[in-house]
């Protein structure tokens, strides 16, 4: 008997594959700071590290683009398993620097070739309810950043658990992703479904309003990325487990994408993207600014903000433009996390100008960063890391205040406008 196209449990499955990225997202962000000592690695070479995971995915998620309407959602996923089970495994065994660059490559490379079969695969599963199911898909993003910095605190943090263990736990919903799209039928690509040619692809990725939202997606993907990837460092000065910090964004995160239909459908995705950006500037400013029990105030208010950002910016391409297709909304993606990758490359050098400032005066920055773990220039490295968080947080600042401005003029210029659906063809 032929096998029949399974929506719910495609869309379980595409869970669970975002679930492996947002923990290796998660359980990274809590090791990262035991990695460095593991390896004696300062703060450039950890952000050449994570940077990996940022340039791995767009490198990733944008082949895939191009080439997901060929090959298949399937067989793009099948080399996602492989990814991460290379990458996890490379991880735990790794000795040195390179092993830890090599994985995070692999992972990051993993991480976006599941955006760049399962976004097109929501979209075209779910083709009169876009937006609202791509929310309810990335909510696992944020969801499963819960589960990692918990795993990494609690196990972690508490319980002295090696981070190999920590990247072990990762094993099991690879396995069980791995195993359900392999038994399962996929449908054709919406674009493909609908018959819409390749010229008119590349005509609408070429358009104005595509290269405004490829733009934006920089700004919207360094807000919540980069914060949340270093906001156990970031936060350090701030609160004693900053990895909580983290986890209760994640969580309004988890909350606000579970609940994102009626808010999509009453206030617009343009008109959800600038409350996303003004509420994501408030919240970083009273995370460089605030102490006390108002950091988890301040946490609040920036995970209200970037909740919306991924998700209705990949919904905004799938809804305006339809025929940008797979590959559409993977460049968006893709120009999202690249832009990430070279922020925290170049902020990561900064990061270490900023600390040497606060080492005592002659200090030879390299001894303090290799510094046996309790001696007098460990602990000096240690407060000056910490006091150094608020003045980074200070930069990233900048770019939702932009977004502010550039959400605000598309929200006018967008209202009355309505939806492009395609229709798709039968034979």
């Amino acid at each position: 008997m032929k096998q029949s196209i399974q929506p719910q449990k495609l869309f379980v499955a595409s869970c669970l594959a975002l679930l492996v990225t947002s923990l290796s997202f998660g359980i990274r962000a809590g090791i990262l700071n035991n990695l460095g000592v593991a390896f004696h690695l300062d703060m450039k070479e950890l952000a050449i590290i994570t940077s990996t995971a940022f340039w791995g995915f767009p490198l990733a998620v944008v082949i895939g683009g191009f080439i997901v309407d060929k090959i298949g959602m399937k067989n793009l996923l099948v080399a996602a398993f492989i990814l991460h089970l290379a990458g996890i495994l490379l991880t735990i065994f790794a000795t040195g620097f390179w092993e830890l660059f090599i994985s995070t490559l692999f992972i990051g490379m993993a991480n976006g070739t599941v955006e760049a079969a399962c976004n097109p695969l929501v979209v075209s599963i779910f083709p009169e309810n876009k937006t609202t199911k791509l929310n309810h898909f990335h909510l696992w993003f944020p969801g499963g950043i819960v589960i990692g910095t918990l795993i990494s605190y609690y196990l972690g943090g508490q319980l002295g658990v090696s981070y190999k263990w920590l990247m072990a736990t990762m094993l099991i919903p690879t396995f069980l992703y791995g195993y359900m799209f392999l038994r399962l039928k996929f449908p054709l690509t919406e674009r493909v479904a609908s018959g819409v040619s390749n010229t008119r692809m590349y005509k609408a990725i070429g358009s104005p309003l595509f290269i405004i939202i490829f733009i934006l997606m920089a700004g919207t993907a360094i807000t919540e990325l980069y914060t949340g990837q270093w906001i156990e460092i970031l936060m350090r000065n701030v609160v004693e487990n900053s990895i909580i910090i983290l986890a209760i964004t994640a969580g309004v995160q988890t909350l606000g994408r579970a609940f994102a239909g009626p808010i999509v459908h009453r206030m617009s995705t343009t008109g959800v993207l600038l409350c996303s950006a003004i509420l994501s500037a408030i919240g970083l400013y009273l995370m460089a600014t605030v102490s006390g029990s108002m950091v988890f105030v301040a946490a609040i208010i920036f995970g209200m903000g970037v909740t919306y950002f991924w998700p209705c910016m990949l919904g905004f391409v799938s809804e305006y433009i339809p025929e940008s297709g797979a590959l559409g909304m993977n460049l968006v993606g893709g120009i999202g996390m690249f832009a990430v990758s070279i922020f925290t490359y170049f902020i990561g050098g900064h990061f270490d100008t900023i600390i040497a400032e606060k080492l005592p005066a002659g200090a030879a920055y390299d001894v303090y960063v290799k510094a046996a773990q309790g001696t007098t220039e460990a602990m000096a490295y240690a407060q000056a890391q910490s006091a150094s968080g608020p003045e980074v947080l200070k930069i990233i600042l900048i770019i939702p205040c932009i977004l502010i401005v550039a959400f605000a003029i598309l929200y006018f210029a967008m209202k009355g406008k309505k939806q492009v659906k395609l229709e798709t063809q039968t034979a």
